[in-house]
């Protein structure tokens, strides 16, 4: 919708916009078939200068506060497609697994798989808005078919990776 580099947003990664009614209005008429050049530079002004008003909020992964556990995340985020196991992570990092399990839990609210999870599909996003094909995506993130991605996307994010690349 927007040509590169001419936005107002000062992201370069995924980004969090709440968009209230008159914004979403101004989306949907931008995307109308048809729509002559002026009017749309007309809307697309109207849309920046209504994202400079926007509540925004960069997505990123939390970072760990405990050195052994961000030395455990750091391994993880190095090469997703590579299965890391909690005891491979542990002996890794000088660490008892049921230590770096709590470590998980303590700073992230919840399992190492369930924040494995979450740094693949944080990294998907990425992939998939850069351009990268759903099977790119799927195998540079370490799915071992496209379609347990898809289905593990879709159950986190409410919506087809192909939905969200598009």
């Amino acid at each position: 919708m927007f040509p590169t580099g001419r936005t107002t947003l000062p992201y370069t990664t995924p980004t969090v916009i709440a968009v209230g009614p008159l914004l979403r209005e101004l989306l949907i008429a931008c995307t109308e078939p048809g729509l002559a050049p002026a009017e749309r530079r007309r809307l697309l002004g109207v849309i920046n200068d209504r994202l400079l008003r926007a509540d925004i909020t960069a997505l990123q992964l939390p970072t760990a506060r405990d050195p052994r556990l961000a030395a455990a995340c750091r391994l993880v985020l190095q090469d997703l497609s590579q299965p890391r196991t909690l005891p491979w992570l542990a002996g890794r990092v000088g660490v008892g697994e049921r230590q770096l399990g709590r470590l998980f839990h303590a700073e992230f609210g919840g399992t190492y798989p369930q924040w494995r999870t979450n740094a693949r599909i944080f990294q998907a996003m990425i992939e998939l808005s850069e351009g990268a094909t759903v099977t790119q995506a799927a195998h540079r993130c370490g799915w071992a078919t496209p379609s347990a991605f898809i289905d593990t996307f879709t159950r986190v994010m409410g919506r087809t990776p192909g939905s969200y690349r598009g």
